[in-house]
Parts: C-alpha cells; structure tokens; sequence
C-alpha cells in the first residue's frame, strides 16, 4: 500500500534545565496572583520558545474530583490495559514485606511482570518463561523456546497473557504461543525479522511491530498473518521501542520514525497520521525519543522528544500541544493528566480546557520536605493510588504526593527494586536486585 507521508517541520527548542547553583526555584512558598498569573503560566506552557520549566501553585479552590480507587487482581499487559492508561488502584501502603521468594533466576530479568490468576510471569535475557506460583509460593514452570544456535544472542521478550497463554514477540523474529500452566508450546511462527514492539489482543488477534516499523495483525489461535501495515523505515535504530495501544474502535502504532497511526481494528486500514518528529532533519536516519501512547475516552496523550501532545483520536488533530517532554508516560483520570517532565517536573492539566493545574519541581519539593540540598533524583515509574500520587525512585525510595502536588512522604521500600512495580490485591509487587519476588502490602 502505498502511503503520502505528511510531515510537519517543527523549530528545535532549547532545552532548559535545573541550575543547583542560580537557586532561582528556592522560595517555593512564592504565590502568584490567582486568575492573571495562573492564565500568564498557561500562556507559557503552550507559547513561550523554551521548555516549558516554571512552578505553577495550585488554586487554593480547586477540587479534584475522582473516582474510588478499586483494587486490582491482575496485570495481563505490561502497560497494565489495551489503553495504556492506568487506573486509581486500592493499595495497603502499609509498606510491610509480607514476602519474599527464592531467586527464580541468576540471569538478567525484564523490567516488566505479568500477573495472572495467582500467578507471576517474568521472562530473562535467556529467553526463560518463568511462571511462578503464589498459592504454592513455588516456581511451577520454567520454559525456554531457543535451540543452542541461540545461546550467545541475548533474547527480548515482549509478552502478554490472556485465558492462561502468554504470547510471545521477540528480537530474533519468533512469535510463538506458550500454555503457562501446562508448560505446553501451542504454536511458533519465524517471522525473519526482530519484533520491537509491546503486543496487544483484540479480540482474535494479536497486534505487534517490527524493527522496520511494519504493523503485523496475527490470528492468535495459529500465528498466521492476517494484515501487514509497512510503515516509515529507520537507518539508525535508536532506544525508542515501537509503541501499540488501542481502544474500542482504534489500534494506535506511534513508530521509531515518530509517525503516529490510527487504524480501524475492524478493517485493518489507516484512519490517519501524524509526524511528531520535530526535527528540521526529517530522512530515516534521525532519531526519534518519545513515550508510550495513552488514550483516555476520544483524547489520546503522547511524548515526544520536545513536546506532549493532545489528540482528537477520531481526526487526529492537535487539541493541545504543550512545551515539555514526558520522563515516562503520563496517567489520566477523570480528563486530568498527570505527567513528570524530563526536567522532572511534576504536572497536572485538565484536558477538558487544557489548562495547567499546577507544577512543581520534584527536586526541590523532596530537598523542602528533608531540608536537604537540592539534589537530582531518578525516576523509575508512577502510579497512582488511593487518590495519591507514587513516584519509584531508582534507589529504591519512593515519594507519596497528594492528588493536588503536595509532598506527603519520603519512604524507602523495604527491598531494592529492580522492576516495574505493579498493585495487586492491595499490595506492591516486584522483583529486587537479586532476582527474589517481593510482595509489599
């Protein structure tokens, strides 16, 4: 098929960063004048030619209004739903270790856990299925699909479990279906070129890139190709990993190019799309950097190297565009979106208007709270929890914020975290630095 690229220059913006040194964020107690100022911010996060990098003090009357944090019993997609969005989850935050397991593997494992029907899956980077058991508090399966020509190569599994089979996208080119439970092979097809791409289910079937940014729509029963969407090639493969995420009527397939497809999951055929790739350069060796796609009703959120984006999901046009760059991707509840800048910032912005909420920096917020000196942190992940705000940090600390940006707490977790952490049952669930399952109510 062949596709008209449209594309959209866009002029390079300065980055700006923290100054340790200038203090010039300080005096974080400063308040602005209501109505004026706060409209003077939001001017500057949609116009100002820099990044957008200034404290925005909550209005003193303003509300939120969320719904019930639920608990949650399973994690089937990395991205934890089809949307990529999270939820306002249950969680204990009593930040106990209520267990700890055995090493279930002495190789590297995958920054992302599934969990399903009681059961933890965890992949490493010898292609191993771990499948381990918490009603026995035991591994019950360890599979491993490559033959010995496979052994050097480092293996990339991006996987996701539904109706008890994981399927399987790897950086080889296999794409296969493995019965957990029953520790079975269902089926395995070689496509001859490495996935790089998370996977999604709709319906009958499975949805997953490639390294040449081809879109492959597969009958999950069997592997076979239903539909193939080639689209813009990259030279040079950079560190942004092809991103799906999808809702009632779309698949969306933001690629390493910075193209942004919408499809009909229906018809498999192109709705529209969008470069985002602001560079003045734009041939297939730039390089593109952005987060994972979120959607949110008809509105859907993206990052790339310089702005984040608000689309209509139906037409594809820009609702808002703001002037900084999500560090991971952002969270949505109730037309709020919740973001950290790369400039580790924390913001909020009502999408029904697209004005900013508030906006404070993470860096001095923690040095305020310790009375400490300023210092950059890490940032691992975010969730967010019984209308709190958890910010994981790469030491292992993590930061409790109200829903209206205060800093409520600096704690540190009772192991060191290694992966993506995920709510189950009220409880925090990762894997530590040695590879051990840690369950934290």
């Amino acid at each position: 098929m062949k596709l008209f690229y449209l594309v959209i220059i866009f002029i390079f913006f300065q980055n700006c960063s923290f100054d340790n040194k200038t203090g010039i964020w300080k005096n974080e107690n400063q308040t602005l004048n209501q109505d004026n100022d706060i409209f003077k911010e939001f001017d500057t996060l949609l116009t100002s030619s820099e990044t957008f990098n200034r404290i925005v003090p909550i209005q003193k009357n303003f509300r939120f209004k969320l719904d019930k944090p639920k608990k949650n019993f399973k994690w089937n997609d990395i991205f934890f739903e089809k949307t990529n969005n999270l939820s306002n989850i249950k969680y204990n935050n009593l930040n106990e270790l209520l267990f700890k397991s055995k090493k279930i593997s002495k190789h590297k494992i995958s920054n992302f856990i599934l969990f399903d029907n009681n059961y933890l899956l965890v992949n490493d980077i010898k292609g191993n299925l771990i499948s381990f058991s918490f009603n026995e508090k035991k591994i019950i399966n360890k599979f491993n699909f490559y033959k010995k020509k496979y052994k050097k190569i480092d293996k990339i599994l991006n996987f996701i479990v539904d109706e008890g089979i994981v399927y399987v996208a790897d950086n080889i080119g296999y794409l296969y279906a493995l019965d957990y439970k029953k520790n079975s092979l269902l089926w395995a097809k070689n496509y001859k070129i490495p996935f790089r791409s998370n996977i999604k289910i709709l319906e009958e079937r499975l949805v997953v890139a490639d390294q040449n940014n081809t879109l492959h729509f597969v009958d999950k029963r069997s592997g076979e190709n239903f539909n193939s969407i080639p689209t813009e090639e990259t030279l040079v493969k950079n560190n942004f990993i092809n991103n799906l995420s999808a809702n009632d009527n779309l698949i969306l397939f933001l690629n390493t190019y910075g193209s942004l497809y919408a499809i009909n999951r229906k018809t498999m055929k192109v709705i529209w799309f969008l470069n985002l790739n602001q560079s003045l350069d734009l041939n297939p060796s730039n390089l593109f950097l952005g987060n994972q796609i979120i959607n949110y009703k008809n509105k859907i959120a993206v990052s790339s190297n310089f702005y984040t984006y608000i689309l209509d999901a139906t037409t594809g046009s820009i609702i808002y565009k703001f002037k900084f760059s999500t560090l991971i991707k952002p969270v949505i509840l109730n037309d709020y979106l919740f973001a950290i800048s790369k400039n580790n910032l924390l913001i909020s912005l009502n999408l029904k208007n697209g004005k900013i909420i508030y906006s404070y920096d993470i860096n001095e917020e923690i040095s305020n709270f310790l009375n400490t000196k300023k210092k950059e942190i890490q940032i691992k992940d975010i969730l967010i929890a019984n209308n709190k705000i958890f910010i994981f940090l790469n030491n292992s600390y993590f930061l409790k914020f109200n829903i209206s940006g205060k800093l409520e707490n600096v704690n540190k977790l009772p192991t060191k975290i290694n992966t993506q952490p995920i709510l189950i049952n009220g409880s925090l669930l990762y894997l530590d630095n040695k590879n051990q399952i840690s369950l934290v109510d």
